[in-house]
């Protein structure tokens, strides 16, 4: 691995003198304003022995700014460092001391000391909710879960909203009783702020209980939106709606449209077991206050089920939707969106199978209200069955206002259809300027049902326009695709899926054949190719033997939502502009918070100020979950972000 890495760092060399002083750029200024950032200071273990201190550049930053960096009050460094965030301190213990680091010249306060993660990482400490019974009698039990962040309390520091999911918890094909979701915050010193329990009528699942965690209202500490119903019970003990109200079906079939393993009548005909789903009740969509969980504001959530009924029939169900059983009616999607293009929005979907509808909604001055509503309505129209099982936000227009990228269709900030592409629904996308060789952004996805798309397994779209810029091939559905640079010897990021054993380039050229790690791309070691996170291994991909490496083996801790193997959330928590990983120790204990243990010399603003880098960290909880990419291209060969 050492041999790669010095001839990865070559590589990294002549291109940047080919390009010239390349390595010191890093994101323009966001156009919006950015979360005001302390500097995240994180000291670690280094791979080759000493201390790694790292932290953030913030982009209000001077180009020039320099650093000192402190070990117990004694600066280390001989002059300013201005070529990267992080130092080596070679004779430090990672058993002991505390550092700072402070804007070299600049009269401030003292900064907050840190100690060394003797481990690798933070140990956050979690009060794991006791277990219950459903109403047939299933004991369940909470595992941690998908995690958001957000500065709670207005301090400049993260803390952490973490999703628990009960072990019953369900797909939307498939009856019975889930237990209720609930959401804890904790800060990085391992004290629970609140707990919000989503309660009976909210189920819980992948497609379901979708969070936001953002500031909102500006005000300088974020908000956490979900969706609620009767009987869920904001951070405070108080109950939303009524606390008796019991929405569950507790028995019962329908007629079924599609699969779910149900047995067949007599007739031949399929039924669905309604058991545990919700078709009926109120529905609203809540805003929590960051540093206590309250409630703020709660409104009806749309669209409804049904326009004219809070109880609709299976058969209304059905007329609307495509099913009466509450699975196409009953996939959420969550994202927030600059749609005016200096304050950010909610956004909230229902619905992509068939019928898609998407709102958008402020909170502004305590009031919370919608801005519009976008429904494809029929089946056939052409925004209609093209939702992923997540989605992306970027401003892909270069308007100054954002987009949503909802699969193999965009929604443009106005609420109207963008463009669709007609590919049909999929379980993975990336967004990001991928192909640095062409304009603006571009979208790479995977899809489910190529015999009704063309034979399309795979695609690299334009984000703008949706054009197919190329395409690979399939039979069948293509359930996994990654984007993300890890060779140098081909511009822009690399793109492969499950279907195929060929690597592509950002181009559409095959490459060679592809890793076999198809799940999260994280920035780790000190190059700027990606690294290859799957399950709760890092590794590198060796271009030269079409080999992964392992870079990182965590023992103790366990992934997330079964064969989808991510962690409670990846992102640029914390130190300079390479990216963290947060996995859940296996005993649910705690969380685990993994820092790079390598130097780089690269600078780069903290990803977490990139517009479209911070926006995909928001919604990367959204049911299939995938990991975050910039705005503009970060990769080897970058010349800066394009304008």
């Amino acid at each position: 691995m050492r041999s790669l890495k010095r001839r990865l760092a070559a590589s990294v060399l002549c291109l940047a003198v080919a390009a010239g002083p390349v390595l010191a750029q890093s994101p323009s200024p966001p156009r919006r304003p950015a979360e005001s950032l302390d500097r995240g200071v994180v000291a670690v273990p280094a791979v080759d022995g000493g201390v790694l201190v790292s932290w953030r550049l913030l982009s209000d930053d001077a180009p020039d700014t320099g650093f000192d960096v402190y070990r117990d009050g004694t600066r280390l460094n001989a002059r300013p460092i201005v070529t990267s965030t992080s130092f080596i301190d070679a004779e430090g213990d990672p058993t002991t001391g505390s550092y700072t680091v402070q804007v070299a010249g600049a009269e401030v306060a003292p900064a907050r000391p840190v100690e060394v993660w003797t481990n690798g990482y933070l140990s956050i400490p979690l009060q794991q909710p006791p277990g219950g019974v459903n109403p047939d009698g299933t004991a369940f039990t909470y595992n941690a879960n998908d995690a958001s962040v957000g500065d709670l309390d207005g301090d400049g520091r993260y803390e952490i909203v973490l999703k628990w999911d009960p072990s019953t918890s369900k797909d939307n094909a498939f009856s019975g009783y889930s237990g209720p979701a609930i959401l804890d915050a904790y800060n990085l010193d391992g004290q629970r702020l609140w707990r919000i329990d989503l309660g009976p009528n909210i189920r819980a699942g992948a497609h379901y209980t979708q969070f936001l965690v953002f500031d909102f209202d500006g005000d300088g500490r974020a908000e956490v939106v979900a969706k609620t119903a009767d009987g869920s019970v904001d951070g405070t003990g108080a109950v939303i709606g009524d606390p008796a109200a019991d929405w569950r079906e507790h028995g019962g079939e329908a007629p079924q449209a599609d699969r779910t393993g149900a047995a067949l009548r007599p007739d031949g005909s399929r039924y669905a077991d309604l058991t545990g789903r919700i078709l009926r009740g109120p529905e609203y969509l809540t805003v929590f206050d960051g540093p206590t969980g309250r409630a703020l504001a709660t409104e009806a959530f749309t669209p409804a089920r049904d326009p004219d009924t809070a109880t609709p029939t299976t058969a209304q169900l059905t007329e609307r939707w495509g099913d009466g059983y509450a699975n196409r009616s009953e996939r959420y999607l969550a994202g927030v969106a600059y749609l005016d293009g200096a304050r950010p929005s909610i956004v909230m979907g229902r619905g992509y199978y068939a019928r898609t509808t998407v709102s958008a909604w402020d909170w502004r001055d305590g009031t919370l209200s919608q801005r519009w509503l976008f429904d494809s309505g029929s089946p056939e129209d052409a925004f209609s069955g093209q939702g992923n099982h997540q989605l992306a936000v970027a401003d892909v227009d270069a308007d100054g206002r954002d987009e949503i990228v909802y699969g193999a269709m965009a929604i443009d900030d106005d609420g109207t259809g963008l463009w669709s592409a007609r590919l049909l629904h999929g379980d993975a996308m990336h967004l990001s300027d991928l192909d640095p060789d062409r304009p603006g952004l571009e979208r790479f996805g995977v899809h489910e049902s190529p015999t009704r798309n063309g034979g399309i397994g795979s695609a690299m779209l334009d984000a703008r326009t949706g054009e197919v810029i190329w395409s690979t091939p399939a039979e069948r559905d293509v359930g996994r695709g990654l984007a993300a640079d890890i060779d140098p010897r081909h511009p822009g990021a690399e793109a492969w899926a499950i279907h195929s054993a060929t690597l592509m380039s950002a181009a559409g050229q095959p490459i060679g054949p592809r890793p076999a790690q198809i799940n999260f791309a994280i920035w780790w070691d000190g190059d700027l190719l990606r690294e290859l996170l799957d399950g709760t291994t890092i590794s590198k991909w060796n271009w030269e033997t079409a080999t992964s490496e392992p870079l990182l083996v965590t023992t103790g801790t366990a992934s997330n939502n079964g064969t989808k193997a991510n962690p409670a959330l990846s992102a640029d928590l914390l130190g300079d502009w390479r990216e963290e990983v947060i996995l859940r120790a296996e005993d649910n204990s705690e969380l685990r918070l993994y820092a790079t243990p390598y130097p780089t010399d690269v600078r780069l603003v903290t990803l977490m100020q990139d517009p479209v880098y911070r926006l995909a960290v928001a919604w990367q909880n959204t049911a299939y979950n995938q990991p975050p990419h910039v705005g503009f291209y970060l990769g080897t060969g970058m010349k800066g972000p394009k304008p």
